[in-house]
């Protein structure tokens, strides 16, 4: 397997630190609002990376956070007249709601800021003594210069960064380019620490909770592209001011979600929110996981129409297998591997091994819809239906896509082999009253 790694921007052999394993931490949403579908592509990708990794035989230690801390939270706390902690409540909740709308999971590890508030403290508080950072008033500060390869997630050089950087007024910094790690404030949530009561800056949070969490390097660290700079980088320099690491050995980020040709905003209002979506899920999954995940989408509703249509082939060809493999006792018995299908399953397996190319899996599995017309078409034997059957499932499952089907029912069984009877025999009439009765069940 080779992953793009986005710190040494090359396509680089897999290799986890532990073997069977992978530790996998997720930049989560600061909740202050609904998420909008740009939001949601880092939710399913690596969703998906997890799945895949999964049904590869990895044991997955997977987690991503909630950042409750944050000067919108505040903002947005004042204005609806609640506490920090029921905003933060409402929208972690209704983020959940959403994770599961788009058909991801949510059994995985999910700390909040506020929860590990004394293990930032602690953090912080190494930097201080190894030198690393600075108080300024109430304020603390990391000394970026002190870190001397700083800017090569995001490629960026460190000269060019400060002679570009805007020189504050008055400002408690040593440089420009310092960052918070914790700011004095007498507005909102605060929390006392050695060097005064406030909060944590934005950057410090990740990387304490990964200590806690995995306490060490860790295997892959995913994000949205957006957060390359300064958010990655400035988590990099402080584990490699205290642990002489980059956090972890891989770097992965996803591209943007754009709506009608431009970024999602929802400052500017330009935006579709997740829980609006009326759409089929499997749908838009199909629609998000069909581009290249370091590559940009362009949602319209053109676009997710097309993937509508697909989406109902590959429906329509399942149930096709199921309802025939039903009727015929055999959903329970023992496949047989038809050589093309394990061609078509190994093309699959090899296009998410190159960088989780997710279109050309999605292409693998269209193979696996025309493969198994022309199987029905054929009369093939049974276990080698079964064997179509299997596969697309075992396709649905790493790209979670959700299908509702379930045995018929003996008195509808009966029913439908009588209208097959009936249609043998051109009894018409006998037909459309069968045919009838399955389409009101939905059966056909």
């Amino acid at each position: 397997m080779k992953i793009f790694n986005s710190y040494t921007n090359k396509l680089e052999e897999f290799v986890p630190r532990y073997k069977g394993k992978v530790n996998i931490y997720v930049c989560g949403p600061t909740v202050y609002s609904y998420i909008h579908i740009g939001n949601a592509r880092p939710v399913i990708f690596f969703d998906t990376v997890r799945r895949y990794f999964e049904h590869r035989g990895y044991d997955v230690k997977f987690a991503s956070n909630f950042t409750d801390v944050d000067d919108k939270i505040i903002t947005k706390a004042i204005e609806l007249e609640q506490t920090e902690k029921e905003v933060t409540d409402k929208f972690i909740s209704a983020f959940l709601t959403d994770v599961e709308k788009v058909n991801s999971r949510t059994d995985y590890i999910q700390p909040r800021v506020t929860e590990y508030i004394d293990e930032i403290i602690n953090y912080i508080q190494r930097l201080l003594d190894k030198g690393y950072a600075y108080q300024s008033g109430g304020d603390v500060y990391f000394r970026v210069t002190k870190i001397k390869d700083y800017g090569v997630l995001s490629n960026r050089n460190i000269d060019d960064l400060i002679s570009g950087a805007r020189i504050e007024v008055n400002s408690k910094k040593e440089n420009p380019l310092d960052f918070t790690l914790w700011k004095d404030t007498d507005v909102g949530i605060k929390f006392d620490a050695p060097f005064g009561i406030g909060r944590p800056g934005w950057h410090t949070e990740c990387v304490a909770m990964i200590e806690d969490i995995f306490g060490e390097e860790i295997d892959i660290h995913g994000g949205g592209s957006g957060l390359l700079f300064p958010h990655h980088e400035n988590e990099i320099a402080q584990a490699k001011a205290l642990h002489g690491h980059s956090v972890a050995k891989y770097w992965m980020h996803n591209g943007l979600l754009n709506i009608s040709g431009g970024k999602m905003s929802k400052s500017e209002g330009k935006m579709i929110l997740v829980k609006d979506l009326t759409i089929d899920p499997n749908v838009f999954r199909l629609f998000t996981l069909s581009t290249h995940y370091r590559s940009p989408i362009n949602y319209t509703d053109e676009v997710l129409n097309s993937y509508d249509k697909e989406w109902d082939k590959i429906l329509r060809v399942y149930k096709a297998l199921f309802l025939k493999l039903d009727l015929n006792d055999m959903l329970y018995g023992n496949a047989k591997i038809d050589p093309d299908l394990l061609l078509i399953y190994k093309e699959f397996l090899k296009a998410m091994d190159a960088d989780f190319n997710t279109p050309n899996a999605i292409t693998a599995m269209q193979d696996l819809v025309k493969k198994s017309n022309q199987l029905l078409r054929s009369s093939a034997e049974f276990e080698v239906l079964l064997s179509a059957m299997k596969l697309f499932d075992n396709f649905f499952e790493v790209f979670g896509l959700k299908i509702d089907v379930s045995p018929l029912a003996k008195e509808d069984k009966e029913t439908y082999l009588l209208w097959e009877r009936a249609r043998k025999e051109k009894d018409f009439d006998s037909a459309d009253k069968y045919r009838n009765i399955l389409q009101a069940k939905g059966i056909i």
